[in-house]
Order: structure tokens, then sequence, then C-alpha cells
């Protein structure tokens, strides 16, 4: 039996312990933001695309849990209730939400005022405030119990402490950032145009073309209309993380003609 120098197995012993460090610090990814109980999975993808008000364009993006910002909250009330939100709820002002110009849609937040001390819980399902230096706007109920309601607007903090209805607790955010294991909210939704076709059964054959090819990147069939009306059929691949993933993944294969998409 070979036998190793106890040098050589102390080199082994560091090389393992780096190993199992840096898979325990591997975040818990949550892919684009799908369906619940308040949100439709169109509705999630459609909030999620860029989208340009009063000549500003915003990008939607992914958050983790313990992720913050700070700047300046307001609120919205009876000239909005009843009306419908950007992830197609009824906004009820007497519920606890808000509307964020970039967060997903039911991330759950912890809004702090930093001018009195006081805090609650909300849920995104809107898009706004777009008013520069504003960076939530909280229904009636938050804002009466942030004492906004007074006060009009405040300087406040805002974390993201869950998804959808679920909050975790200070201890555990705490706990999972020391770990590096707080859960994020991946999107997926940039894509690459590899082909577009009159005929769907060209779409078709290039869809299989590239079926299994590129991994974890899934080809799919989207049909639009040309200003005729005449069906176009473009086939994108899509699963990437980001824009420059997608643009990455361009400029390394030779794929004449393809460019980014965003679903």
């Amino acid at each position: 039996m070979k036998r190793f120098s106890p040098f050589i197995l102390l080199i082994i012993l560091l090389t393992l312990s780096l190993l199992f460090t840096g898979c325990s610090q591997k975040r818990k990814m949550v892919k684009n933001p799908c369906a619940t109980k308040y949100t439709s999975a169109a509705r999630q993808r459609s909030t999620m695309r860029c989208y340009t008000v009063l000549g500003k364009s915003y990008s939607p993006t992914y958050v983790e849990v313990g992720q913050k910002m700070h700047g300046i909250s307001s609120w919205y009330g009876p000239n909005f209730h009843g009306k419908y939100t950007s992830n197609g709820e009824i906004y009820n002002m007497y519920a606890r939400t808000a509307a964020h110009k970039t967060w997903p849609m039911d991330t759950m937040v912890k809004v702090k005022n930093l001018q009195n001390g006081k805090s609650t819980i909300v849920r995104i399902n809107d898009r706004g405030p777009f008013v520069k230096g504003r960076i939530i706007d909280c229904s009636y109920m938050a804002g009466k119990e942030l004492g906004l309601d007074r006060m009009g607007i405040a300087k406040v903090s805002i974390e993201v402490v869950g998804f959808a209805g679920k909050v975790q607790s200070a201890a555990a955010i705490a706990r999972n950032k020391r770990l590096h294991t707080q859960a994020r909210i991946r999107l997926s939704n940039f894509g690459v145009q590899v082909g577009a076709f009159r005929r769907y059964e060209g779409a078709k054959i290039y869809k299989r073309k590239y079926t299994g090819v590129f991994g974890r990147y899934k080809p799919v069939i989207k049909r639009f209309s040309d200003v005729d009306g005449a069906p176009l059929y473009r086939v994108w691949l899509m699963g990437f993380a980001s824009e420059q993933e997608a643009r990455d993944f361009k400029d390394s294969h030779d794929l004449a003609g393809a460019f980014i998409v965003r679903n």
C-alpha cells in the first residue's frame, strides 16, 4: 500500500477543506419569479421586463434575502383604492402592500422609518414611485403604521425578508448571510434569437437543431406578427441570468444574425 508523507497529507486536507468551504457558500437560487397565490406567471414575466416612465428607463432585477436600500418612502391611498396594481391585483389601501420600481412582485420587504423607529412588513405588488429619491410607495395601512399618514414622506431603510408571503426571521436572515445561503431570485428571461421564419415548420426544424446543444439554454418558438399582420416565428435560446451572460454567449459562438432578446 502506497504511503504519503505528512506534508502531502496536509496539502490534501487543505485542498479538501477549500472545496467544502466553496460549496457551503453557494446561495440558494430561485429562478425567474413564477406564479404565486397573488400573481400569475404571465404577470410575473411582464412585470420583470424593462420599461420606461416619464422618459426614464427601469430594469427590474434579482434580489436576495437581506438585501437593503435607503431612501424616501411615500404612501398612496384613496385615489387608487379599487384600481388595478401592476401584478393584476385590485389595490386595497387597508392591506400591507407597496410599490417598488425594480424588485420582483411578491417580494416581502421590511420598511423601517429612520425618523421615528417604526417598522412594518409589506409585499410588493405594484411599480413606482416615479419621483426622484423615493424608493418605495406604501399602502395607506402600511404608511399609517410607519407614521407616514402624518409625515407624508420619511427617510427609510428597506430590506428583503422573504418571498410570496413567507417571511424569514432576523435571526435566520443573519445566519444565512453568515453562511452565504440566503435565498435569491435570479432572472432567467434573457435570451438570444437564433432564427426567424415565416413558416412554423422552419422554426420547428431550428428548435430541434438547438435542443440539448447548449445545456440549460433551451430553444423556444415565439409567434409575432409583422406590420401587415402576417405571422413571424422567432426561435429564441432562453435561460440566461443576465444580459451580459447572453451577450457573452452570443459573442463566443458563431451565430450569424443572432441578437439579444428579453421575454
